[in-house]
């Protein structure tokens, strides 16, 4: 187990380092002057060779990639050209949101989405089965940000019963899980929870039907155990595999959360990037895109972790 575990941190290491030369090479691909935004439309050649020496950008490549994962080891991310404040800052206080939305977001949609699995793969070929998946087909193939915009519609220009956007009456520096800020995150909440409650349900579907027809649990029907134990036997054995599409799901949320933060101005880490985005905000970009990278990495690791605790088996 323990060398298991091991190996699986060591795997990590290369892989982030692979996501820093990624989002470092892809934002330098994008075309467009980093500096458009803090200089003026007339400003002299000396002045932007100033301001590109300042920041950096008349070095090499490979010689500004090198500057930025040592910074980047060190928790600098570097300053963000539009704001002149910290990276790292920034983008902490994005990241908390978003995982704040996503948290919730994914809780919805893993106890939804293994309901209606469970509940399709133990009644297969039923009326509640084709219900089920029929929902489960509807999740996956809306689009978020569609539904985002019509949910805002309806229950906030018709009904009005839930703001349409922001992170609570003051934002979200003074968040706390009251109800003033909670209903804030109702409405993004589950527009994000569609996607993940629809795959969710497809796979636990596949495994409960999978289960049933496997001899153990034919062998315990035949000695006459209740649905009741049948149903726990079967939640053990899927547990593993639906715990780990639900963390995938999870930093799915955190990273591609960009059109629903944008949708409900959710001032997390997918409204940070829409607007490093427009404003060619290199260091902010670069910062927002590695964080992402890296709580993704660390979260698959944090399940590979779990489900071997769940099923040690995983580790031989």
């Amino acid at each position: 187990m323990l060398n298991y575990l091991l190996r699986r941190v060591l795997y990590t290491l290369p892989i982030m380092l692979g996501v820093a030369l990624l989002c470092f090479a892809l934002v330098h691909i994008a075309p467009g002057d980093p500096l458009v935004s803090i200089l003026p439309a007339d400003a002299s050649a000396e002045l932007q060779a100033h301001m590109r020496e300042l920041y950096g950008f008349n070095q090499p490549l490979p010689e500004q990639f090198l500057r930025w994962v040592w910074r980047a080891l060190q928790g600098d991310l570097g300053q963000s050209i539009a704001t002149s404040r910290p990276v790292a800052t920034e983008v902490m206080t994005a990241v908390v949101n978003t995982l704040r939305l996503a948290v919730v977001a994914t809780l919805i949609g893993f106890v939804l989405g293994s309901l209606f699995g469970f509940v399709a793969g133990y009644f297969r070929n039923s009326v509640m089965d084709r219900l089920c998946s029929v929902l489960s087909v509807l999740g996956v193939s809306v689009p978020h940000y569609w539904l985002g915009m019509v949910m805002v519609i309806i229950f906030s220009s018709q009904l009005m019963w839930l703001p349409a956007t922001g992170a609570g009456p003051g934002g979200s520096g003074d968040w706390v899980w009251d109800w003033e800020h909670v209903q804030f995150m109702i409405l993004p909440a589950i527009t994000m929870s569609v996607i993940p409650m629809g795959i969710i349900a497809r796979t636990v579907r596949a495994l409960v039907a999978e289960l049933l027809d496997q001899e153990f649990i034919v062998g315990l029907k035949a000695k006459g155990l209740t649905h009741l134990g049948i149903f726990r036997h079967v939640l053990k054995n899927a547990a593993p595999t639906a715990l780990a599409v639900m963390g995938l799901q999870l930093g799915y949320l955190l990273g591609g959360s960009i059109l629903i933060e944008t949708v409900f101005s959710w001032p997390g880490t997918g409204f940070l990037l829409n607007q490093a985005i427009f404003q060619r905000d290199l260091p902010l970009l670069q910062g927002s895109i590695l964080v992402l990278a890296v709580f993704f990495v660390l979260l698959n690791l944090l399940v590979d972790v779990v489900q071997t605790l769940l099923d040690p088996r995983i580790a031989r």
